[in-house]
């Protein structure tokens, strides 16, 4: 079983993010790689450290940690992100460490000369609020950067090779010495990627990636709501030198209803029915998002009182059990009577000895 992650960062579960980070920020350098060399007990220590804090400074990833602990709820693996190249502590973390070891010396040279994940992307999908209900399969078009296959991602042209940089000697980083303490700049002679490419790809010219344009496949799960994010591994962007690609994460936008309102699994929506209809009662149909429901209107009904239809609503990711449908009432009175109707409504409020107004002296102009 994983430790705590609270245990291993030697803070309370009430800890706030600003302690979170310096207690973060104490054990890195602790362990440190440059610190210590060649010891694999610091390396593993300080591997341990970033993947608490990778989980403990995200708002939800900590709140998932809070209630599910490692194993993240039913069915589901959880924990940081269990980084195995040190590289991947400074590309995520290198704004905790600032200029004290330069923005990630040591594991920092490591990473920049060797494969590169590439970058997550984000696509922004619109559904139908009848799509929550059923879910879809929708095809999605974007552009996006993919390895480049004429140099195998190197940038280089086939049958040479980048060159490593002499100013930095690979690091990608020009260190300077200050007192006790080291300063690292970009290196301004590759850009930061430790070697140059003197022999371009003809493809690429030189990115080790070219712009395709892609096709796939989404499944939308029944549920989504706007900003749900459905994690696509590996069809983000295409990595450098060889590397991984990255994500793509898919974010829901549900349209807005003509007719309906969600709010979480129910949906809300008015109901306008007449003077009658309020008095007397009423049974008549209306369309919903899947078929018709029958609406029952008891006698007696007023203005504002909810109607609910069981079951008629939406599910959630969570959950198959549909919310509810409601309707709220809104009784509408006519602005002008018909002469029979207003007579028929007189000879009623004779007979219930009610006062009303004299003809012509009403709401219905008479």
């Amino acid at each position: 079983m994983p430790r705590d992650y609270y245990e291993i960062l030697g803070v309370d579960r009430a800890a706030d993010a600003d302690t979170i980070k310096k207690a973060y920020r104490k054990m890195a350098m602790q362990f440190h790689p440059d610190k210590n060399p060649g010891d694999k007990t610091a390396e593993d220590r300080f591997k341990e450290a970033a993947e608490a804090y990778d989980v403990l400074s995200s708002p939800q990833k900590k709140a998932q940690y809070d209630r599910f602990g490692h194993v993240g709820g039913p069915g589901q693996g959880f924990g940081g992100q269990g980084f195995q190249d040190i590289g991947d502590i400074f590309d995520a973390f290198g704004d905790v460490f600032g200029d004290f070891f330069g923005g990630g010396m040591g594991g920092g040279r490591r990473r920049r000369s060797g494969p590169q994940r590439g970058a997550d992307l984000r696509y922004v999908l619109e559904v139908e609020l009848k799509d929550v209900l059923t879910g879809l399969k929708k095809e999605i078009e974007f552009d996006a950067d993919a390895g480049c296959q004429t140099c195998d991602g190197s940038g280089a042209k086939p049958g040479s090779h980048p060159k490593t940089c002499s100013t930095c000697g690979g690091s990608g980083q020009v260190i300077r010495q200050q007192g006790f303490f080291q300063m690292a700049t970009t290196c301004n002679t590759c850009q930061g990627q430790g070697s140059i490419i003197e022999d371009k790809c003809d493809t690429c010219h030189g990115r080790g990636l070219v712009q395709k344009k892609r096709k796939l496949l989404v499944n939308v799960p029944p549920g989504v709501d706007t900003g749900t994010q459905l994690r696509l591994t590996g069809e983000g962007e295409g990595g450098r030198k060889g590397g991984p690609a990255g994500d793509l994460y898919v974010e829901i936008r549900v349209k807005a209803h003509d007719e309906f309102e969600r709010q979480g699994q129910h949906l809300i929506a008015a109901l306008e029915i007449s003077y009658l209809q309020a008095l007397l009662g009423a049974e008549f149909s209306r369309p919903t998002l899947d078929g018709e429901e029958t609406i029952k209107i008891p006698a007696g009904t007023e203005t504002g009182e909810l109607i609910r239809i069981s079951s008629a609503g939406l599910p959630s990711l969570r959950q198959p059990r549909r919310g509810d449908l409601v309707y709220e009432v809104f009784v509408k009175f006519p602005k002008k009577l018909a002469k029979k109707e207003e007579k028929l409504l007189r000879e009623i409020a004779d007979l219930k000895g009610e006062s009303v107004n004299t003809k012509g002296s009403g709401l219905f102009g008479f």
